[in-house]
């Protein structure tokens, strides 16, 4: 609980991450994108940049079968989207939901590989 002084005296104001859910986690997340858009676009490049690299490591080290190639595409042109999004100058909706998709599509490669393969 955090008090609140006002002229009128203390008011309690209660924190609860309880109601946190989805859609308002990515709509937090979606606002400081758009606020820090240019800071933010960089760092998206350069991080999904390494992480779609690494996926690409992980599906290449189970070897080179048409499967393996399949997965390296995906993860390639995902990031390629993200690149191209942000230097197109597209909607910054756009550019944060082509990341985010990259971001998932690398990690799930990623353990995909690890795990399974």
């Amino acid at each position: 609980m955090i008090k609140v002084i006002k002229h009128s005296g203390i008011v309690g104001v209660s924190l609860s991450y309880k109601n946190l859910n989805i859609m308002t986690l990515y709509q937090t997340t979606f606002d400081i994108f758009n606020k820090n858009y240019m800071g933010s676009a960089a760092m998206a490049v350069i991080g999904q940049s390494c992480l779609g690299g690494a996926a690409a490591m992980y599906v290449l080290s189970n070897g080179t079968s048409f499967f393996q190639m399949i997965q390296l595409a995906i993860i390639v042109l995902a990031c390629i989207f993200v690149n191209t999004s942000i230097l197109a100058q597209m909607k910054h909706k756009v550019v944060f939901n082509l990341l985010l998709l990259s971001s998932v599509l690398s990690v799930f490669f990623i353990l995909l590989n690890t795990l399974f393969l």
